[in-house]
């Protein structure tokens, strides 16, 4: 009699243990839906009521977004993450062309409408190579440091991740988008942590990228818009800064008032009486606040939490280094920029434009994290072969 031979597949009994498509992290990917259903209801709820605008642009808009990035997660998933490994210098390479284009173009003019300071413009799209380049440098950094195959970071390793994160993160500043750059670094240490890098080596790191920063403000790099929201942080009482510090006293204002249950859907004042400037990009937190008070800010941060401890707990079951490696950048860069995003609407940080993960109005962003997302989950799928 013929054996019927047992069909692999999505939800498949039959199918090997070790068959990538039985160990997808569920629960990691419910509660990135969750976030990025939620980020479509801030969207709208903080862009709905603008006289100039259709009101189901934006949050239009930002559904493509998410149906594009869920594909590019899902191929991305696909692939067995050792493959991204061989790819690693070819997606960096390109990477750091397409922010040197953009540099060259955005600073001389030359790119007309096709470019300006951090974006490329493709029709109705804008494209900001520096959010491809947190992935770029973490998946190059960590193949390289996953060669070396040892507990420590040795110091001629260590000498060429700093070259290799060095030559994006200036290009990102020269932008300027420092906040962008900050996450880049962000994730730099984490992959450098887990490596077993020395102290010292950290501190390097910490020091070059301090100095890096001043040496902006110094040239001029940064421009007088950025400076301002910095002294925002010290000196709220300035006159001359009156504009940026009303932006930042709005939105504590918005968390402040939304007490523990908040004020409603579409029932936020400030919110959607357009108070907080592009609130539905940058204080996405306050919009939450506002309208679903304690008790939505925790929700929000359950979930963000779900999400960062499935990532930790995925690096741990990895089958090898560079696994390992990966999901504990994608760990560092996203608790980083949760805190930075939370920590400049409630005034405990300078405004420096960056979005929350899921949460925050744009397509280059919204990608980039579901293709991290994608890596992670195909750390896990293939844990056990």
């Amino acid at each position: 009699m013929l054996q019927r031979r047992p069909d692999s597949g999505l939800g498949n009994i039959r199918s090997s243990p070790g068959d990538p498509s039985r160990n997808i992290d569920w629960i990691l990917l419910g509660a990135q839906i969750l976030l990025t259903v939620a980020g479509c209801f801030v969207v709208y709820s903080a862009t709905r009521t603008d006289p100039d605008i259709d009101p189901y642009l934006f949050v239009t808009r930002q559904v493509v977004f998410a149906i594009v990035a869920a594909v590019v997660m899902f191929v991305v998933m696909s692939i067995d993450y050792e493959l991204l490994r061989e790819r690693a210098r070819t997606v960096y390479g390109i990477t750091v062309l397409a922010l040197l284009a953009l540099l060259v173009l955005g600073k001389t003019g030359a790119g007309g409408s096709f470019a300006d300071d951090i974006a490329f413009t493709l029709g109705p799209i804008n494209v900001q190579p520096a959010e491809f380049a947190k992935l770029a440098v973490l998946l190059m950094l960590a193949a390289y440091i996953a060669d070396e195959g040892l507990d420590s970071v040795s110091y001629p390793r260590f000498v060429g991740s700093l070259l290799i994160v060095g030559l994006p993160t200036v290009l990102i500043i020269a932008q300027p988008d420092l906040g962008t750059a900050s996450v880049v670094i962000s994730s730099v240490m984490g992959v450098l942590l887990i490596a077993g890098a020395k102290l010292r080596y950290i501190v390097a790191v910490s020091m070059m990228s301090l100095l890096t920063v001043m040496a902006a403000f110094i040239s001029g790099l940064v421009n007088s818009y950025q400076l301002e929201r910095f002294r925002v942080l010290f000196d709220q009482d300035n006159p001359d800064l009156r504009n940026q510090a009303l932006q930042v006293t709005n939105a504590i204002r918005a968390v402040g008032t939304g007490g523990v249950f908040g004020k409603g859907w579409l029932k936020g004042d400030l919110t959607n009486g357009g108070d907080i400037p592009v609130a539905w990009a940058d204080f996405p937190f306050a919009a939450i606040g506002e309208q679903f008070g304690m008790v939505g800010c925790g929700a929000l941060l359950g979930l963000f939490i779900v999400v960062l401890f499935r990532i930790w707990r995925i690096a741990h079951l990895s089958k090898d280094l560079f696994g390992t490696y990966l999901c504990a950048g994608v760990f560092t860069m996203m608790l980083w920029q949760l805190f930075q995003n939370i920590g400049m609407t409630i005034g405990i940080l300078p405004v420096t434009g960056l979005p929350m993960p899921f949460i925050s109005y744009g397509g280059s962003g919204l990608v980039t994290y579901f293709a991290l997302m994608g890596i992670v989950q195909s750390v896990h799928m293939r844990r056990m072969r």
